[in-house]
Parts: C-alpha cells; sequence; structure tokens
C-alpha cells in the first residue's frame, strides 16, 4: 500500500506539554452500553450470518484530499484520551480522509460499559492551508495511536498505531517506524485480486493506574469473513502484543493469511547494479527468518524480484517466523532521514499448534521505497468453509532482534553478490561471530545445493570485522532463468547454522 509517507509524516507528530497552555476540548464520549468479550464474538457472528454491507463513504470533500491537504490537519495532543489524568497511556485519533475514506467506531470501555467517541474538529488542528470540508453523520475517526511513558516520566511517547485496513505497526522503545502487521490477508497475491478486511470498530479498555498494559478489541469485516480480535498491548524495549481472534466465514475461504506481515525491500548487496543510489541498501527488512515444526531454523534474505515471486515453506505446527532487520549499523544504509537501521523486526509465536501449512513469501517487484512490497503470513492447508469459525492465538513482538535466541544456531548476518570478470556470480555469506565458533574453520562442514546450474565447491574463511565464518561459492547460471539454493554449515555432523535459502533470478 502508499500509505508510507503519509503515515511517516502523522506518526512524527508528538504529543505538547499541557502546563500553561489554554485548555482544549478533549475528546468527547457519548453514552454507555454494556460491553464483555463474548458481545464482540456474538457481534462478529452475527455479521458473518448476514450479507456482507461496506460501511457508508465519508463526504467526497474528504475522500478528495490531496497529499499535500491531508498533511494540514492533524491531531492536538492536548485532546488526548485520559490526558490529565492517572491512567498510564495517552490515545490520539487521526483524521479521515485520503487514503482512508471510511470512518472507524473508536470505543473506550470502563466499569463494563463502552462509550462511543464522538467526531469533533475541534480535537485537530489545521492550517489555514485546509480546505473546507463537509461535516455530516457518516464521519469519525480513521484510527488511533497509543502513547506511554517509555523514556521519561511525564513525556508519552507513542509505540503503536493502529489506521487503514486491519494494519498496524508498532516499535519498541527507541526504534523507528518501519513494517506492519495486519489483522487478516485473503487471497493475497491471487488473479482475482486480494482481499483487504478492514477493522471497522476498536474498543480500548480503561487501564488501571500503574498498569503496564492495554488491552484493545477489534471488529474485523469483509466479505469473506467477520472476526473478533482482542490485543493485549505492553510497551518496552520490545513491544508485545498477545492477540486472541474468532474468524467467521461467510464464504469458503481457501486462501488465508494468517498474522501477515508487510514490510518494504528495494535493494541491498545482492542486487546494487539495479539501483542508481548514494546509499548501499534500502529496506525496512532484510530476511524472513523461520523456526518450523521440525526444530530447524532456516533464513531466506528477501529479493526484489523483477516480476511477482510467491514462496511456500511447507511445515507442520510452527513454532515461529517473522520479518527480520539484521543489518544495524548506520553504514549498513548511510539513510540519516529514513534510518533504515533502527526499523524494527517482528517476530510471531503461535499460541497453539496451527497444524499443517505454509509459511508463505509474496515478493513484489517495486521501483521506490515507498511501496510496501513484501509479505510474508502462515497459510492453514485446511480451507474455513462457510458457517465455520476458526480461533486462533499468537504473540508478536517488535524489537530490534525479537527472534528467540536460546540455542538457535548461528546466524546468517549478510548476503552479497556479483559478477566474476571471468564469468559466473559469486555469492558471499557472512554468519555471525559467537564463542562456540571453532578456531580451525576446517573442522565445520559445508552443505550446498542448488537447484540446476554449474556450482562452485564452497570456501569457508573468517571475517576480521564481524569475527565469524564467511561462506563463499561461485555459480554458473547458463540459460537458467531461477535457481534456487541451499546451504548450512554443520559441526560434528550437527547443524551449526542457519539454513540459508535463496531464490536466484535472472536479470
Amino acid at each position: 500500500m502508499i500509505r508510507r509517507d503519509v503515515l511517516k509524516s502523522l506518526l512524527a507528530l508528538t504529543a505538547v506539554p499541557t502546563a500553561g497552555i489554554a485548555e482544549e476540548p478533549g475528546l468527547q464520549l457519548g453514552d454507555g452500553v454494556p460491553f464483555d468479550a463474548e458481545l464482540m464474538r456474538t457481534r462478529a457472528r452475527a455479521l458473518a450470518a448476514a450479507d456482507y454491507k461496506p460501511r457508508p463513504l465519508i463526504p467526497a470533500s474528504w475522500r478528495n484530499l490531496t497529499y499535500d491537504q491531508y498533511r494540514k490537519i492533524w491531531f492536538d495532543g492536548r485532546n488526548a484520551l485520559w490526558e490529565g489524568s492517572q491512567t498510564p497511556q495517552r490515545v490520539d485519533v487521526f483524521p479521515p480522509g485520503l487514503y482512508f475514506p471510511q470512518a472507524v467506531e473508536i470505543n473506550v470501555v470502563e466499569d463494563g460499559r463502552a462509550r462511543p467517541l464522538r467526531f469533533d474538529m475541534d480535537v485537530f488542528d489545521t492550517t489555514d492551508k485546509f480546505p473546507k470540508v463537509k461535516i455530516d453523520d457518516t464521519l469519525g475517526y480513521s484510527g488511533l495511536r497509543l502513547r506511554a511513558e517509555l523514556e521519561q516520566a511525564g513525556i508519552f511517547q507513542e509505540y503503536a498505531v493502529f489506521q487503514g485496513a486491519s494494519y498496524f505497526r508498532g516499535i519498541g522503545t527507541g526504534e523507528t517506524y518501519g513494517l506492519s502487521a495486519r489483522g487478516l490477508a485473503l487471497k493475497t497475491a491471487e488473479p482475482e485480486g486480494e482481499e483487504f478486511p478492514d477493522f471497522t470498530a476498536f474498543w480500548l479498555e480503561t487501564p488501571a493506574p500503574g498498569a503496564p498494559n492495554v488491552i484493545l478489541h477489534a471488529l474485523l469485516d469483509s466479505p469473506s469473513c467477520a472476526g473478533a480480535y482482542r490485543f493485549d498491548i505492553t510497551h518496552g524495549e520490545t513491544l508485545n502484543m498477545q492477540v486472541e481472534a474468532e474468524l467467521f466465514a461467510r464464504e469458503d475461504m481457501r486462501h488465508v493469511g494468517i498474522a501477515p506481515l508487510t514490510s518494504m525491500f528495494l535493494f541491498d548487496q545482492t542486487m546494487r547494479d539495479r539501483f542508481s543510489d548514494f546509499r548501499p541498501a534500502v529496506h525496512d527488512s532484510d530476511g524472513l527468518m523461520m523456526y518450523n515444526g521440525a526444530g530447524e531454523v532456516i533464513w531466506r534474505p528477501l529479493a526484489n524480484p523483477k516480476t511477482l515471486q510467491i514462496s511456500a515453506f511447507t511445515d507442520k505446527d510452527p513454532r515461529g517466523f517473522g520479518l527480520m532487520q539484521r543489518a544495524r549499523a548506520f553504514r549498513d544504509f548511510a539513510d540519516l532521514e529514513a534510518l533504515y537501521h533502527n526499523r524494527p523486526a517482528l517476530w510471531v509465536t503461535p499460541g497453539e499448534n496451527w497444524g499443517p501449512g505454509a509459511v508463505t513469501l509474496v515478493e513484489i517487484p517495486a521501483d521506490l521505497e515507498i511501496y510496501d512490497n513484501i509479505v510474508a503470513y502462515w497459510r492453514p492447508s485446511t480451507p474455513i468453509l462457510a458457517g465455520q469459525s476458526h480461533k486462533m492465538t499468537y504473540q508478536l513482538d517488535w524489537a530490534d532482534d525479537p527472534a528467540p535466541r536460546a540455542s538457535m544456531p548461528l546466524r546468517v548476518l549478510d548476503t552479497a553478490m556479483g559478477d566474476r570478470p571471468e564469468g559466473g556470480t559469486v555469492v558471499a555469506i557472512d554468519f555471525e561471530g559467537r564463542a562456540d565458533v571453532p578456531e580451525d574453520l576446517n573442522t565445520l562442514d559445508i552443505i550446498l545445493r542448488s537447484s540446476t546450474g554449474d556450482i562452485s565447491d564452497g570456501l569457508v574463511q573468517r571475517n576480521p570485522e564481524t569475527g565469524g565464518p564467511r561462506l563463499a561459492f561461485t555459480f554458473y547460471p547458463a540459460d537458467a532463468g531461477l535457481v534456487e539454493f541451499r546451504a548450512q554449515l554443520r559441526l560434528n555432523g550437527a547443524p551449526f547454522s542457519e539454513v540459508w535459502l535463496y531464490r536466484w533470478t535472472a536479470a
């Protein structure tokens, strides 16, 4: 989705101190009605039992805002929900319009009763360049932002945003927004087009003073299904989200994406020749990591192919997967504005056995960094048929390195590729340095395979900068348009490194 610049500008806005400033109106609440999680499921089940009805569109004057006009309206942090209270969270709202043509219902829950947030233009600030827009009953907010005292008492910094379809994003303390998650993906990369479910309503439970977490409920709706979601969100160096969801199918759902992640990968050292850019790399994530049900750890570097690429990694009861950002030094990107080295990785841990299926990776061609062109999700083998429901739980961890480390094999740090003057393409895979890396690298066995073409023997040498081993080899693709690679270092017959997988495609 092309929302990167808009979101970046909105997320950069911070709350202002309240001392000495004229009082603002604050978010206005409507009348309360009873609420609990079971009512959420009942509402989702009833939605799925009826024909799908899209929400009404907001007035055209809002929908037709240009990008520059939309940037001229923003939420005034002095109007935040729970501002001035002992509640350890603050909640901002976003205006509708531009990429957000439908309002989202937002409710606040306290003492078992839910009260809706009423739309109020007075909670926003605008410049004199913001056009006159129509105000009617279709209007509402387009999403919400969570803030808490992350680094300093009295300073509420943002750490999560829910806005647009079922998209949401988060950061560990001190990080910069990057990749997104979604509530659900349907028919991704299918010829008839992808279906984008919407979070149509949210319910925020009022946290007790001193509580480290906030509970957010969400209602999902789409032509194919409805769903009830519960997010238990705890901020910190690692932002943790415990997700519970139940889906109710309106129609047969044969291509379902559970815990979908969306990111951006433009280029790195595997394809540097395609981009004339002062930066050595541009991406929010650089690889897909998988910890499969058999206990194997797999690293698949991301690519920006010339044509759509879909990879399915068949598994049963996966232990976890995620889109990682392992490049962590400023010099890896040399970008003073985007700060790609500070983007979070996101790790998914299933809460129960997910059964047979496949971690699915979709790589979409892109020529600019404004496009989110990477999608990864779990696709169950068993379809969810019309009238059925499907329960699932999982954990999302946002941090610079949220994947499990205990008893993990040697990680891949980087992959680089380039043509040799005498012919062939050289591949260099750098692994991390660790205390258990043997002094004599000749004791490591190399497992190296390719699907087609000639390939040299692998050579392992120590990288003096990382202290870890580098595996290098040369391949000769001849007329092959696509080559699949698999490599691993082993010690005493046991896996010592992650399994490195890569799909090379001809330019």
